[in-house]
């Protein structure tokens, strides 16, 4: 990252420091930045609610959603690619998807809480839901972009439809797969707090730990608790671009 990607957001920080420091901005509608600090202070420390912990929070929201994201691969990518290499079968699962893809994932939480209860299953679910389109539709435009003749030249040597799927089409496909997964996997994270807002049996979440701050009136806390997402969405989006770089540049 160069400095000058550094400028702009620090000196929208400082100009907000200053305001806040002069009360035109009120620190109970925006806490300054230093507030939001003492306020991340406090929940590593001091815990939301007192006991709990922001890494235990942060540990319950990233099981919750990497169990949604791997539910989602195992069955979106295959199925992409199946998709892809197959018109009727493109065709025949294509209605169903255009019909349940434009219902948000958040319509689904009375339905997932009603199947599987408040806890981990239903937040699941919901990210699963987040995760699986985006991911599916990117690999079928993956796998129906690739170059033809690489088909036809792996047909020509005799290869199996097994290693044709193996070792033409899923690698034929990754970079739009891996586009997916991080689109996929930023709608996931998105759903999982609202997910968590509705409640947890364990009372561990960064949405459950930001609601609890917005009961006791704690925006520093509730800021905070943003400022922590968006971190850990910037170093997930971050490893998958790696991830890609390595196995791509490796294939």
């Amino acid at each position: 990252m160069k400095w000058q990607q550094l400028l702009s957001p620090f000196i929208v920080i400082a100009l907000w420091q200053v305001l806040s420091s002069l009360g035109i901005i009120p620190p109970f509608k925006l806490p300054s930045p230093l507030g939001i600090i003492l306020g991340l202070r406090d929940l590593i420390v001091i815990g939301m609610p007192p006991g709990k912990f922001l890494c235990g929070h942060l540990i319950y929201s990233l099981y919750r959603v990497f169990l949604g994201f791997s539910l989602a691969a195992v069955t979106a990518i295959p199925l992409g690619i199946l998709m892809g290499m197959s018109q009727r079968i493109r065709y025949a699962i294509d209605p169903l998807v255009e019909i349940i893809r434009p219902i948000p994932p958040l319509a689904w939480i009375p339905i997932a809480i009603l199947w599987f209860g408040i806890g981990n299953g239903s937040a699941g679910f919901i990210i699963f839901l987040g995760v699986f389109f985006p991911l599916l539709l990117n690999t079928v435009l993956g796998v129906i972009s690739l170059n033809k003749v690489l088909v036809e030249v792996a047909y020509t040597l005799n290869a199996s439809k097994r290693d044709i799927f193996a070792k033409v089409f899923i690698p034929g496909a990754l970079p739009a797969i891996f586009t997916g997964a991080r689109i996929g996997m930023g709608i996931g994270w998105m759903t999982l707090i609202a997910a968590e807002f509705t409640g947890v049996k364990e009372g561990l979440g960064l949405g459950y730990m930001i609601m609890t701050a917005r009961d006791i009136q704690r925006p520093d806390e509730i800021m905070a608790g943003m400022l922590v997402i968006g971190l850990i969405g910037i170093f997930i989006n971050l490893g998958l671009r790696s991830l890609e770089a390595f196995i791509v540049r490796g294939k």
